[in-house]
């Protein structure tokens, strides 16, 4: 069974430096169909203007992804992690037993595009870390390829959590396949372009969810970048 999350049904946050699109329930965002979806629990696609972005604040139990679709975010943390990332990285913090951390736009003009995804941990109070890899861009050129897991390769970053995330740069009419084991769910986000998923066509921003059945089977429209998440 497919579920889908428009675009514009997203939740919204809009001040003079950030425009923010909410998948799930997030801050003053509350929707009660979309509060999480298994261990997945936020999808925050964020526009950040030039030179702006978040003041040092806490997390907690949360393992937190950034994934950059344009321009680039430098982050700096309570447990010294810290660095620039851009398209062709992934970010993880554990916040876990409790951490601080800022985030700003790395360029004083040009905007930032990112994706960031909290995922709830296996369970509290695990120590705070901090990892930054380069993805492998042929393990996602035209299929999907793993960059996230609780059992890292190179080029991936460690989940604490039976959770893994998959990405995608695909041409236009490409087709590929994602199994999914037995028990397992999982979202897909169209990140940038156009997919069919099923019969079910996603433009950029678009979600689903993916339950009950054995595969994921994203076939391109045009040149797109996908995230899949799979799920316990």
């Amino acid at each position: 069974m497919i579920t889908l999350r428009r675009s514009g049904d997203r939740g919204a946050t809009k001040i003079g430096w950030l425009d923010s699109r909410h998948s799930f329930s997030f801050g003053d965002y509350s929707d009660p169909a979309f509060v999480s979806f298994g261990a997945l629990r936020v999808i925050n696609e964020d526009w950040i203007a030039g030179g702006a972005g978040f003041p040092p604040h806490p997390h907690r139990d949360m393992e937190i992804v950034t994934y950059i679709l344009d321009g680039a975010l430098q982050h700096k943390d309570s447990t010294g992690g810290g660095g620039i990332i851009g398209p062709g990285e992934i970010q993880r913090m554990s916040a876990g037993s409790g951490v601080v951390h800022a985030e700003f736009n790395a360029s004083p003009e040009r905007r930032c595009h990112l994706l960031q995804i909290w995922i709830m941990p296996s369970r509290p109070g695990i120590e705070p870390s901090y990892e930054q890899k380069a993805i492998d861009a042929a393990a996602i050129a035209n299929k999907l390829g793993r960059i996230a897991g609780p059992d890292p390769q190179p080029n991936e970053v460690r989940l604490m959590q039976d959770a893994e995330i998959w990405a995608a740069r695909l041409d236009g009419d490409i087709e590929v396949i994602h199994p999914l084991a037995r028990g397992r769910r999982a979202w897909v986000q169209v990140a940038k372009g156009e997919i069919a998923l099923d019969e079910e066509i996603l433009n950029a921003g678009d979600g689903a969810a993916v339950t009950d059945q054995d595969q994921v089977v994203v076939c391109s429209k045009a040149p797109s970048e996908v995230l899949l998440f799979d799920l316990a």
